[in-house]
């Protein structure tokens, strides 16, 4: 238990919960992307096939349809720098913490994938999941896309809440606190079983001009500055 953060949080806790239902209330609720959830870009046979798989990021929330999300720009990033058939693939739940994510893929038929990305955290911070029932729900996702899945899951940091000016104060520095904590989990787990994990930092999305209407998700520019962040990194786009 983190003493600090639960002695805090209880103190502020009526401001808290007011700024919460406030929050929630005055945000609009953004609908999932539409259309097909996976796709490719190039001919023939893909050379790389990636899959997002989480939250509402996943869920291409923020955009009209799949084809503009994460998984999409990723694929798209690296079929523009390496000239490869790259194909993509996304299954993402608005508002879903990692416990019901893991329920969720049992019954899910996912496709083959080179490269897995997660896209967490939100959900659990703002639902104030214990860092240890968080590192218990994470080894267990991993355990059951083990069989399927070989190379590392790339865990994609938990956004920097205490950035989303769209929340009030306290409640951001509040869940900034959170966040941070939960990504403090997998920067250790990734570094404590490199074979199993591996941690992507998100680039910060604070530009108006890179969020949706709700200021919380990317639009449009905001996936595609995303990807092109992502892709930078080896572990996504290797050097040819």
């Amino acid at each position: 238990m983190h003493l600090p953060f639960w002695l805090v949080t209880a103190l502020l806790s009526p401001i808290l919960l007011y700024q919460g239902k406030r929050a929630r209330r005055n945000t609009p609720r953004l609908p999932d992307g539409s259309g097909n959830l996976r796709g490719q870009y190039g001919e023939g046979v893909p050379i790389r096939r990636i899959l997002v798989i989480g939250d509402s990021t996943a869920a291409s929330v923020g955009v009209a349809s799949h084809d503009m999300g994460l998984a999409s720009q990723v694929a798209k990033q690296i079929h523009l720098r390496t000239g490869q058939t790259i194909a993509w693939h996304t299954f993402g739940i608005n508002g879903i913490r990692m416990q019901a994510l893991t329920g969720e893929l049992e019954k899910a038929r996912l496709p083959p994938a080179d490269i897995v990305l997660l896209s967490m955290g939100v959900n659990d911070t703002t639902g104030l999941t214990s860092r240890s029932r968080f590192r218990r729900q994470l080894l267990a996702l991993r355990q059951l896309l083990a069989p399927r899945y070989q190379a590392p899951l790339v865990l994609l940091s938990v956004p920097p809440m205490h950035l989303f000016t769209a929340l009030p104060s306290p409640l951001r520095q509040i869940l900034g606190w959170r966040a941070r904590q939960l990504n403090n989990v997998y920067a250790d787990i990734a570094r404590r079983r490199p074979d199993d994990f591996a941690l992507l930092q998100y680039p910060l999305v604070t530009d108006p001009e890179l969020l949706a209407a709700d200021g919380y998700h990317p639009g449009q520019r905001g996936y595609q500055y995303i990807a092109e962040a992502l892709t930078d990194s080896e572990r996504i786009c290797p050097a040819a």
